[in-house]
């Protein structure tokens, strides 16, 4: 994939010592029966990358859920940029989730707008001016590359299209934190990665802190081994042997948290589950 050159959409700068972005302490939750989630404890930095792996039905979404406090948990507390969200009112809480960008399960597009008002949902919403709407949307419609599709409506595009499309919303308001459930979920290897070449895109140049959850391996350890290129506007590997410092990894089994730590922490792991996983 090379997109069209283009500036990602400016973020906030980040205090070098500022605290988590988010923080979970022994966060419990269940719905009607057994815990879905039991006693997870881990943080996001700024500028950090953490990748959240297991297979279906651990918990990875309500994860992200919770992280938003759409929905709050039965023991533990969840922090969302300093702020303890745990049983904080919507009314208070809405100004910390509007500081968060989010890319849902496939796309989540709504077919009878345009690609410009899907992409300008939240701007429409906050009553900013149509020149204004239309110059961000443009920017950000560029970083993801489908600048052609603004008139077009979701219907017309390809599923793959679709999800840029996706993270372009995500991005419009310029996120302090963007959080990903399963972005490459049904989709062709080609088309994977292209969606994970924005990723890692976003993360290198726009550099806000993210969550992404997935049951895709190869999705992780290329955001891990990679890095974006922006003289070449593409997604190109690192040299043998090195990382991005900044992405790390989760790892939930049976509602708990089983793994944190870097990918050769990950793939030296002896936890029966990560091996299992791995192979």
């Amino acid at each position: 994939m090379n997109h069209a050159a283009a500036s990602a959409p400016s973020s906030p700068a980040l205090e070098p010592d500022a605290g988590p972005v988010v923080a979970l302490r022994g966060v419990s939750i269940a719905f009607d029966g057994p815990p879905v989630l039991k006693d997870i404890t881990f943080s996001v930095a700024p500028a950090e990358t953490r990748i959240v792996l297991g297979p279906a039905g651990v918990g990875k979404s309500v994860l992200l859920k919770l992280i938003l406090g759409l929905l709050r948990p039965q023991n533990g507390n969840v922090l969302l940029f300093g702020e303890d969200i745990s049983r904080m009112s919507e009314e208070k809480l809405f100004p910390l989730r509007s500081r968060a960008g989010m890319v849902f399960q496939e796309g989540a597009l709504f077919d009878s707008l345009t690609v410009r008002d899907n992409v300008a949902y939240r701007l429409i919403q906050e009553h900013v001016p149509d020149e204004d709407t239309d110059s961000r949307v443009r920017e950000a419609l560029s970083f993801v590359g489908l600048e052609e599709t603004f008139g077009l409506y979701p219907p017309s595009l390809s599923g793959g299209m679709k999800r840029r499309v996706a993270i372009a919303r995500a991005l419009i308001h310029h996120p302090e934190l963007i959080l990903y459930d399963s972005p490459t979920g049904g989709l062709d290897p080609v088309t994977s990665t292209t969606i994970i070449e924005l990723i890692v895109k976003q993360r290198d140049v726009h550099a806000a802190p993210a969550l992404l959850v997935t049951h895709r391996l190869q999705d992780a350890f290329t955001l891990c081994n990679h890095r974006f290129d922006a003289e070449q506007n593409r997604m190109v590997p690192l040299p043998a042997g090195q990382t991005n410092p900044n992405t790390t990894f989760l790892m939930l089994d049976e509602g708990r948290l089983i793994f944190d730590g870097s990918l050769d922490e990950l793939l030296h792991s002896q936890t029966s589950f990560v091996r299992e996983f791995l192979e």
